[in-house]
């Protein structure tokens, strides 16, 4: 008996571990695609109404909340399954990004040019912002008090602010700016017109040069392990790693097909979506080994969710890296990437606070005055960018 005890046990461990998903966004035949991570193979794909675009993952790391922008819904999915839970009318959700504390859901319209601020427990619509040309990108600051969202057409960063629910200030950037995070103290933003990054002084909003990658600057990811960021171009086709500390380049990965959106996965290889041949590479940075999977045309957004004991969907939210990106942390709640992520409730969610008497504002821009005119569009730009 205990012999077969034993041989059941050794048996039990032998056997190979689930394996990760890799759900990607498949904006140009209206699919999610859900891959294998282990053999890079499509195990099926999930139809949606119209052009699915960004992804992001609820507070409590429980949900997957997909934006439908052609179809104007948000679709909500448990990410360990694959199984839709519900769907909800939005309008046009593009970009979309929690707050760090959990209480709100904001989201970017690029086609209908307005700023959304949703109530993340209720999803009643608390403020709508109607702004000047194509709002992209979202990113928070760690405690939750503004938001900043990019301006695509007019070349500008928008900065929210979420007590009194107005904006606090405007501030070109320069051509076509798209992704937007926060790190350190600063906002990064990718500038599609060009091949720069730009950082912006939230405090004085003042916009110095960051790092340069390739034409078609697009995106920027902060690794889990909070060493490195990872900078995409579309143009240029390549993948970036820029040091933390210092915002200097340390090395190109050559990507081609348009890589746009990255994703980590716990053994920190990047899932980046190439958008102009239906691909996703794998990259391996630490040898520079890359694969490739098949997906659907378009890919866009990406995320990888581990199916290992005691790993939780948001595993990469409580390492250091967490620190920066679009829903940064106040501070790291773990220090090394692959070990098993433990539980954390969810954040509470509370009533919003009333509306206080503006304030003071320290804009460049004063509210009511015109845009500047807006650049010509990069090569890349345009909706759905």
């Amino acid at each position: 008996m205990l012999r077969s005890i034993i041989l059941f046990t050794l048996a039990l461990l032998a056997m190979p571990a689930r394996a990760d998903l890799v759900y990607v966004l498949n904006s140009g035949d209206a699919t999610i695609s859900v891959i294998d991570a282990r053999d890079r193979t499509e195990l099926r794909r999930i139809p949606v109404l119209r052009e699915v675009h960004h992804l992001v993952l609820t507070p409590d790391g429980n949900t997957l909340v997909i934006g439908d922008s052609g179809g104007n819904e948000l679709i909500f999915m448990d990410p360990a399954t694959g199984e839709v839970l519900r769907r909800e009318r939005i309008s046009n959700p593009y970009h979309l990004e929690y707050s760090p504390d959990g209480r709100y859901l904001v989201v970017a319209s690029l086609r209908r040019d307005q700023i959304d601020i949703y109530d993340a427990g209720t999803m009643a619509l608390l403020l709508r912002l109607r702004q000047p040309d194509k709002p992209s990108h979202v990113a928070f600051s760690p405690d939750s008090r503004m938001v900043y969202v990019t301006l695509q057409g007019s070349g500008e960063v928008v900065a929210i602010d979420m007590r009194r629910r107005e904006p606090a200030w405007t501030v070109r950037v320069g051509p076509d700016p798209a992704g937007i995070i926060w790190h350190r103290g600063r906002l990064l933003v990718g500038l599609m017109g060009n091949n720069q990054f730009v950082q912006i002084d939230p405090e004085t909003q003042a916009v110095t040069p960051a790092f340069e990658v390739g034409r078609g600057a697009h995106i920027v990811m902060p690794s889990p392990d909070g060493r490195f960021l990872y900078a995409t171009a579309r143009v240029e086709s390549g993948v970036w790693q820029i040091d933390a500390e210092t915002l200097e380049v340390v090395r190109r990965f050559d990507v081609q097909g348009g890589p746009d959106c990255i994703a980590f996965d716990p053994e920190g290889r990047l899932w980046v979506t190439q958008r102009w041949i239906g691909r996703v590479a794998v990259l391996d940075p630490r040898t520079g080994s890359m694969e490739q999977a098949r997906v659907g045309r378009s890919p866009h957004g990406i995320f990888v969710m581990p199916r290992r004991e005691g790993m939780r969907a948001d595993f990469a939210s409580i390492l250091p890296g967490a620190v920066s990106g679009s829903r940064p942390l106040p501070q790291p709640l773990s220090a090394r990437l692959g070990e098993a992520a433990p539980y954390r409730p969810p954040p509470p969610v509370i009533a919003a606070p009333p509306v206080l008497a503006p304030g003071p504002s320290a804009t460049p821009r004063r509210r009511g005055e015109p845009p500047p005119p807006p650049s010509a569009a990069a090569a890349n730009a345009g909706p759905g960018s």
